[in-house]
């Protein structure tokens, strides 16, 4: 039986300056075992960062302004992966516009070489967090858009053949089975041949 290890995590560091690129690199290196790569010119970020395909994102801003701190977050698609932020410095529209554009972590003060591990942790948890809690979400959005599709389909049959809730839930429910289909694919059908014959 052959050991295979899961691949390394890929970690892309947005930093202009070398200098503090490498405290990242260093600091990174410290706190485990990565696939790191360093973008050193914002200009094209997301194409960048789409070739690279990261599963994390750090990005290092000394003096940042909310259009750039907007335009870097958006680029890094927070929403597809964990983005930690470092700031020298911030305010309260600078931290809300970051959140609102959904960096999972928010760094003020500075990067420490001994501050990136934990970083690291707490932004990958919260994303995971907010990943799932999104999923969750669509889930509850589509059960909810299936169940009134299934409903008004009942309400059709109801009408059309004059049998009860139950009933009309049943026919629903064996047409599916005898289809090999989902009942909310059978009441789509439905609701669709309804319309067609108004």
């Amino acid at each position: 039986m052959t050991n295979q290890r899961s691949p390394k995590l890929r970690i892309a560091i947005v930093e202009e300056d070398r200098e503090r690129a490498m405290l990242i690199v260093d600091g990174v290196r410290d706190a485990g075992d990565f696939d790191i790569s360093v973008i050193g010119d914002v200009t094209g970020l997301r194409r960048k960062l789409s070739s690279l395909e990261p599963d994390i994102v750090l990005i290092d801003l000394e003096d940042p302004s909310r259009d750039v701190l907007e335009e870097l977050a958006l680029a890094s698609a927070p929403m597809e992966r964990p983005v930690a932020i470092f700031v020298d410095r911030s305010d309260d529209a600078l931290t809300k516009a970051a959140i609102e554009a959904g960096v999972s972590a928010y760094v003020v003060d500075g990067l420490k070489k001994e501050r990136i591990k934990p970083i690291l942790d707490a932004a990958i948890t919260r994303f995971s967090m907010f990943s799932r809690i999104r999923k969750e979400l669509d889930a509850t959005k589509s059960a909810l858009a299936e169940r009134k599709m299934i409903d008004r389909a009942k309400g059709l049959l109801m009408r059309a053949r004059g049998l009860g809730e139950e009933e009309a839930y049943a026919l629903l429910r064996k047409t599916a089975m005898d289809q090999g289909k989902k009942i909310a694919e059978v009441a789509s059908a439905l609701i669709t041949a309804a319309e067609l014959l108004k």
